[in-house]
């Protein structure tokens, strides 16, 4: 048997840090405080309401919310919080324990079980930590008396002779179960959650949790497998004997490993201290090597100071040698003062040639020296960054690399990594970037923390470039920086829309799926039955659909992708004004440079029909980009046939009347032309033959973790 008291580690709710109270059991089989779900529920209710920021955390003092859990609650709806004081609205929370996403339903909190077993082994352990402290009488008179025996039907404790007077003989309360005293009360049976009037009678093996009949037949567990209760009891139990007796032949083994950790433990100690002291002489040559450099500058900026001021001294003299009956100036008035010719011309011709260079440096004053130290200003930026990135690294903590083929810039900025020996060996990983602006002289790299290998990023600008790195953390030792990776936003805001199926929608020849983001065109029997009339000529049909929203005014970029099968496809915008221009000449047409009447074979139609078309739109078709002849294209038609990008890109300018399209992966402009704005602006698309578009999906939060689990 195991001592009750050698198990309190068991007994410990991972986001309380307390003994268990009324605990639940969650869908990942971990037990969590039902008071400790609703705090961290409404928790995660507050951070929404206040932003998101990890400040406004704090509305329980009782548990914490990793930064990892907060990037992963996306999908808890941000609108219209309104806080009920009694239940959370919230459903979904990331586990204490294991961090994965737990989602409660719709019925929260009341659609899990309790775990009474757990309750019942939390309640002899404080029954066996606080032998000494008896159960009172719930019902005696002042001063209570000790109670003798609790009554499990009652949920309440008695001493004897009021367990006699609330229990008499002859009545339905005689029939009560009663036990020794405890304050743990358990129902006698379980009942379902989803149906509070069945009874559990059943085990679901899929879901690993009781059931009743009504869960099987309709509920959730329909389809799953079940088993009888008594079946599962008996073999969980049988499993868990075996294992525990397992465990319990091994102790012997278990006490060598104990001994082995303590040894361990024992070692580490002293590498730690060892390393302690690497690391202290490590900075201590450091600190060698800055004292002498501050040393040699401070010597330096002395001497220079020292002669500066000698120079200036000097020429100070000088000038105070210029002054009346003072130096350069005294001494010449006293020679003026000599009669006697010879003797007066043998020493001023000297004294001239000094009195002119004196006035000549008067009449062009200049200090001798600078009085400025800008030459001997430290620049300490590269040396500040080498020594921010000062840390532990290890050869074998492998260097992340950037994926420029799963990172994407759209609404959001989605930057994926992958480990080139494909193992997660760091625990963290550190995300710097910055904007690329050539005014800025010194670089700001922005940081944030990512416990997986993704991280979704919305604070950044349009129509800009960005550097990437990352580089991974195992406890305190890091790889080195990744290869930096330059990518570029969108030149607008994301404009969200999806495919109209009503105005204009032909079912016959398009094909949308069920959430309108893509779209497909058949070849099929109608394009057949279509072109049987025509014995001569090329026949042509274009089936149109728009976007169900308009655009007023703004700036305005979304992107889509074009399927390589695809034989013909158009795409542009549309102006509500000629809408019905547009679906009115979706009508079969033979090409004009074909008709029996033309005359001739000339391309002089091709200016015509291209004016006549109520949209504008440039044509995509067999894994190319066509720009469409104007004056200003080339006139080689080689030269105006580009290859077809993975993703293409549209940007609207209503403001100035301008539509360009974009090589979306790269947001690089492949063709701009002008546009008339006049009405409310459409997503146009045209498709031929067999061919597909399907709209590009936004970045949300969890865009990895939902794809992954694809």
């Amino acid at each position: 048997k195991v001592a009750i008291k050698g198990i309190e580690r068991e007994l410990i709710c991972p986001a309380c840090k307390e003994l268990f109270t009324h605990p639940l059991i969650l869908p990942c089989q971990h037990n969590v405080c039902h008071k400790c779900v609703k705090e961290i529920l409404f928790a995660f209710e507050d951070s929404f309401a206040d932003g998101g920021s990890e400040s406004s955390n704090q509305s329980s003092p009782r548990i914490r919310i990793s930064a990892s859990s907060m990037d992963r609650i996306d999908r808890i709806n941000k609108s219209g919080i309104k806080r009920n004081s009694l239940t959370p609205r919230s459903t979904l929370f990331p586990c204490p324990s294991c961090q994965r996403n737990i989602d409660l339903g719709e019925r929260g909190i009341n659609g899990l079980f309790r775990n009474f077993t757990l309750e019942t082994i939390v309640e002899r352990y404080r029954q066996a930590a606080r032998a000494a402290i008896a159960i009172m009488c719930d019902f005696c008179k002042p001063p209570p008396q000790e109670s003798t025996k609790s009554c499990m039907d009652c949920s309440a404790s008695y001493c004897n002779e009021c367990f006699k007077i609330h229990h008499p003989w002859g009545t339905v309360k005689a029939q009560h179960e009663y036990v020794g005293p405890t304050t743990n009360f358990r129902p006698k049976i379980l009942m379902c959650p989803e149906h509070e009037m069945e009874r559990v009678n059943m085990y679901c093996e899929i879901c690993r949790r009781p059931v009743c009949h009504l869960c099987k037949l309709g509920g959730g567990h329909a389809n799953h497998r079940v088993t009888t209760m008594s079946t599962a009891y008996k073999t969980l139990k049988e499993k868990l004997s075996k294992d525990i007796e397992y465990l319990i032949s091994k102790e012997s083994q278990v006490k060598a490993h104990i001994t082995q950790l303590d040894l361990l433990l024992k070692e580490t100690e002293c590498n730690s201290e060892r390393a302690k002291q690497e690391a202290s002489q490590s900075f201590e040559k450091l600190y060698h090597v800055l004292e002498e450099k501050k040393s040699a500058a401070l010597r330096a900026i002395e001497i220079s100071k020292n002669i500066r001021l000698e120079k200036l001294q000097t020429q100070v003299e000088e000038y105070q040698g210029l002054l009346e009956n003072n130096g350069l100036v005294g001494y010449a008035q006293e020679v003026l003062k000599e009669t006697d010719p010879s003797c007066f011309v043998q020493t001023a011709k000297q004294l001239h040639v000094r009195i002119q260079k004196a006035t000549e440096s008067l009449k062009s004053f200049r200090p001798a020296a600078e009085t400025t130290f800008e030459d001997f200003v430290v620049d300490t930026a590269k040396q500040e960054d080498i020594l921010g990135d000062l840390s532990f690294h290890s050869n074998g903590l492998e260097i992340p690399e950037i994926s420029e083929e799963q990172s994407r810039m759209y609404n959001k900025a989605l930057i994926s990594w992958e480990c080139p020996g494909k193992t997660d060996s760091a625990d963290i990983y550190v995300l710097e970037y910055h904007k690329l602006n050539k005014e800025e002289e010194r670089v700001t790299w922005q940081k944030t923390e990512v416990y997986g290998k993704s991280k979704v990023l919305s604070d950044l600008d349009d129509d800009s470039s960005y550097a990437f790195r990352v580089r991974g953390y195992k406890g305190s030792i890091c790889s080195p920086w990744s290869r930096e990776v330059i990518m570029h936003t969108p030149p607008a805001p994301v404009f969200s829309f999806l495919f109209d199926d009503k105005c204009g929608y032909n079912n016959e020849h398009l094909q949308l799926n069920p959430r309108r983001t893509s779209v497909e065109s058949r070849a099929g029997f109608p394009l057949l039955l279509g072109s049987e009339r025509l014995q001569v000529g090329c026949y042509t049909t274009l089936d149109y659909i728009i976007g169900d929203t308009g655009i007023a005014k703004g700036k305005h970029f979304w992107a889509f992708n074009v399927e390589a099968y695809s034989y013909l496809v158009k795409v542009g915008v549309v102006s509500s004004n000629k809408i019905q221009k547009l679906f009115h000449n979706t009508h079969d047409v033979t090409s004009p440079r074909y008709e029996q009447d033309s005359g001739h074979d000339s391309g002089s139609e091709d200016a015509f029909f291209d004016s006549s078309q109520p949209c504008t739109l440039v044509t995509l078709g067999m894994k190319k980009f066509f720009i469409p002849a104007t004056p200003a294209a080339p006139k080689d038609p080689a030269s105006r046939i580009l290859p077809l990008p993975s993703c293409l890109g549209i940007c609207l300018d209503c403001d100035r009347g301008r539509v360009g399209f974009y090589d979306a992966g790269h947001m690089k402009c492949l063709y701009e032309c002008e546009v008339d704005c006049s009405g409310l602006m459409y997503p146009a698309f045209a498709l031929m033959g067999g061919a597909a578009v399907h709209l590009e999906e936004a970045v949300t939060a969890n865009y990895r973790e939902y794809h992954d689990d694809i």
